[in-house]
């Protein structure tokens, strides 16, 4: 997902007055201290009846088919057990978030957003989760964020290409997409200005020689230096409708891609298939802010939609995979073939070290923007 600019000190102000008389004008809330989620250990997927009776809480994401699944899978049977009333909002911006914790004045209970950025503000824009309220025993160790995260969903960075063009000899790996030689033809890659992720800089290390278990800290020269290689075949793409729509309208002939965009592409007739081979897995982070009205309901909102059936519901959506180790979701053999969390593909994955990226963001960032308006 696209990281927004910081916002301005002017910028801050007049959006912490607006949030300011939104307050002003609210019905008064319960008191935090004395909400009773029921005794014992926290169960995923659970809440306790009637709970949260008198609570209004914003859940934010990014909008589209994502979003009305969340809502479908766990914001709606949430408030119909919990009693909550449920408000949702969007798309995640992470600037007015920032605004709202600076300002002490925040209106979004729980945040569906980019797992880097998740992972780099634990503890500042971030609060960690509570234990005693959010079970993740069923998430899957190598899905697991940080104190503050726990994930959205699972998807892929993937290798996706024509059939028509590559069938008899299909790439195998990142190596043979940087290979114009072998593999002539248009890419695709993420341009998005202002925005850096897990992905392309891996890519093209793998391609350039780098061992996938070698490749932190990323040599972004080398990196960077690689890349430019194919700048002359690359199509660049800023959205996940536009990567879509590129291989539907058959502009590229490889691309490097979100899954579920892939997916959409290939359900909707076009002639690709995906070469999970050293795939990246990838994630959005759900997270509670800091200062935020009610913590102990928001967690337990998250707690909820952790569960085994919200989970498998979200997939059978979305396409995206469940992060619950129980979750059965019932999809057909395509939608089946693209699911990231089974045993066998993450044999092909590479692993990304979120903690280098959440550590070096910022100039990840740096980089990434300045190769992309012509730099090295």
């Amino acid at each position: 997902m696209a990281r927004r600019p910081a916002p301005t000190r002017r910028g801050l102000t007049a959006l912490a007055a607006g949030l300011a008389v939104l307050s002003a004008c609210a019905p008064g809330a319960p008191d935090p201290a004395k909400l009773d989620l029921g005794a014992g250990p926290p169960v995923a997927g659970t809440v306790k009846t009637g709970a949260l009776r008198d609570y209004i809480l914003t859940f934010v994401s990014y909008g589209g088919l994502f979003q009305e699944g969340q809502e479908k899978a766990a914001v709606e049977p949430f408030a119909a057990e919990s009693g909550a009333e449920m408000l949702g909002d969007g798309p995640t911006d992470q600037a007015k978030l920032q605004a709202q914790v600076r300002w002490d004045n925040v209106s979004w209970d729980i945040v569906d957003t980019d797992g880097v950025f998740a992972a780099a503000n634990c503890g500042t824009l971030f609060q960690p989760l509570d234990p005693a309220i959010v079970d993740t025993s069923k998430i899957p160790e190598d899905l697991r964020i940080n104190a503050c995260s726990i994930p959205a969903m699972s998807y892929g960075y993937v290798l996706a290409y024509n059939t028509r063009k590559y069938g008899a000899n299909p790439p195998t790996g990142w190596r043979d997409f940087f290979d114009t030689a072998r593999f002539p033809g248009k890419r695709s890659i993420v341009g998005t200005p202002g925005d850096a992720a897990p992905g392309p800089m891996e890519a093209a290390l793998i391609a350039d020689g780098v061992a996938p278990d070698a490749l932190y800290p990323l040599d972004m020269d080398r990196a960077l230096r690689k890349m430019s290689t194919i700048r002359g075949d690359t199509v660049f793409w800023t959205t996940g409708a536009q990567a879509q729509q590129l291989l539907e309208s058959g502009e590229v002939d490889m691309s490097m891609i979100w899954s579920g965009r892939a997916y959409g592409a290939v359900r909707n007739g076009a002639p690709y298939a995906v070469q999970w081979n050293q795939f990246f897995p990838v994630f959005d982070a759900v997270s509670v802010p800091k200062n935020a009205r009610s913590p102990k309901a928001s967690m337990a909102f998250i707690n909820y939609y952790l569960g085994a059936r919200q989970q498998a519901r979200l997939t059978e959506l979305t396409s995206y995979s469940p992060i619950h180790v129980d979750a059965a979701p019932r999809l057909d053999p395509l939608a089946a073939s693209f699911l990231t969390t089974t045993p066998e593909k993450k044999r092909l994955a590479v692993r990304i070290d979120l903690g280098w990226w959440a550590a070096n963001l910022d100039t990840a960032i740096k980089r990434y923007n300045d190769w992309l308006s012509g730099g090295r």
